[in-house]
């Protein structure tokens, strides 16, 4: 089943998260299909999700993909269309 999910990254203390579809057997860092977007929780113009494929996201929610709850309420939050 696919899941898009978040996927750690950066430094101690200051983590990147990239927004990934996987296989929900794969590990949390690990493999991946598709790479849809970068959340930064520490940006500081406000602006934490950066280079969102909307309809990339959407296209594999057609395809039966589901959304982590972390990852719906930050699209949510942003106000992305999907």
């Amino acid at each position: 089943m696919v899941v898009i999910r978040l996927q750690r990254g950066g430094r101690t203390h200051s983590p990147v998260y990239t927004i990934v579809a996987a296989d929900s057997r794969n590990a949390r860092n690990g493999r991946f299909l598709e790479r849809l977007g970068q959340y930064d929780p520490n940006a500081n113009d406000g602006e934490v999700l950066k280079n969102v494929k909307a309809e990339n996201i959407k296209a594999w929610v057609d395809k039966g993909a589901t959304l982590s709850d972390t990852v719906k309420s930050l699209l949510k939050k942003a106000k992305v269309e999907l």
